[in-house]
């Protein structure tokens, strides 16, 4: 695994960590959710996704051809609004910042953790389809940072 994705994922996971006094803040301008809200959506999709690579089965995936990964993954952008996160990935409304600190741990924790998983395990994205862990790590980075983004704005 290419350490530069594992190390740009943990980066972000610091930003994340800096807006952390802030988690209270709103601009309904920008979007309906506080910057707590985004750090803990950031954090819970990593956390999930781990857990399903953790438990994949690397013979059982499907790889597809997705163009539109490959255009959000070379341009770096998901478009805001577009897309709703499964319910499984949405933090309740009002989230401590106790919780938050919880969820950036266990995220750091879920990426070493991907840092010695079978490169080939996978999960299975809504739109995207089957991704290997570096694809994965990939979408991570390019995911978190449409969230920093969003918070940057909010800020």
């Amino acid at each position: 695994m290419s350490n530069s994705s594992l190390d740009k994922n943990i980066a972000q996971l610091i930003q994340l960590e800096s807006y952390i006094e802030l988690h209270q803040n709103l601009n309904d301008s920008i979007s309906g959710e506080t910057i707590g809200w985004h750090i803990a959506h950031s954090c819970q999709v990593i956390n999930t996704i781990t857990k399903a690579i953790v438990n994949s089965d690397p013979s059982q995936a499907k790889p597809k051809f997705s163009g539109l990964y490959y255009l959000i993954m070379l341009t770096n952008h998901i478009p805001r609004g577009k897309v709703k996160a499964p319910n499984i990935v949405i933090p309740k409304k009002t989230i401590s910042k106790e919780e938050i600190i919880e969820e950036i741990e266990i995220a750091k924790a879920n990426l070493q953790t991907l840092s010695t998983t079978q490169q080939n395990k996978y999960f299975t994205h809504p739109i995207f389809g089957d991704l290997s862990v570096p694809k994965t790590l990939r979408f991570f980075t390019v995911h978190t940072n449409h969230h920093l983004k969003i918070i940057r704005d909010i800020h």
